[in-house]
């Protein structure tokens, strides 16, 4: 079935959700219902989050699973979530997300970086410890070429909540662009050069 199709039905079937919600679990083996239910959940999530919104321990749990393809359907749910309206659930869920930014996948760290500016923009409250974790980001365990791959999802995060964030927020977030003008990455140092000459306050 159409994924959208399949998201459709599941709007007026329980059984058709929770076969979409166990077809993104770590013990899905065929990769068409894996890809098929990722992406029709991922639907829900921006059209429907309301439907989802009760499952949130859910993917919460796969956050913590071992399996990258689990979790990044996790990471953007709940992103959605969050954008939508999640009742105060991320903040409980903050430290388990953000964890991932140290993940033993280069992907599910990376896209976790990238929501980051979504997230940001619907919790203002929370722009402090979110700046803080993607700052940290060179303290991961992955070696410099991979943490740069990151750090360009990063760049990008840090530039959608920029104009909103504290100033002495924006003053770390200007270093953290200039620290990455001689990364191994020729896109990160593009990114970097775009966004100082975007936001860097000139006399």
């Amino acid at each position: 079935m159409d994924p959208e199709a399949m998201a459709q039905h599941a709007l007026h079937n329980e059984r058709a959700l929770h076969d979409l919600l166990d077809g993104i679990s770590p013990k899905t083996q065929k990769s068409v219902i894996r890809e098929n239910s990722s992406k029709a959940v991922l639907y829900l999530s921006e059209q429907y989050p309301a439907v989802l919104l009760p499952h949130w321990t859910y993917f919460v749990r796969l956050l913590k699973s071992d399996n990258g393809f689990s979790k990044y359907v996790a990471v953007h749910t709940i992103a959605n979530l969050v954008t939508a309206g999640d009742e105060g659930r991320f903040e409980k869920s903050f430290n388990a997300f953000y964890k991932l930014l140290d993940d033993e996948s280069v992907m599910v760290a990376s896209h976790v970086a990238g929501v980051s500016g979504q997230i940001a923009r619907a919790k203002p409250q929370l722009r402090p410890k979110i700046t803080q974790r993607l700052l940290s980001i060179p303290q991961t365990h992955f070696p410099a070429d991979r943490q740069a791959l990151i750090m360009s999802y990063a760049m990008l995060a840090l530039d959608e909540y920029f104009a909103d964030a504290a100033p002495r927020d924006q003053d770390r977030m200007l270093a953290f662009a200039h620290q990455q003008l001689d990364c191994a990455s020729p896109k990160t140092r593009k990114l970097a050069k775009d966004f100082i000459k975007k936001w860097e306050i000139r006399d």
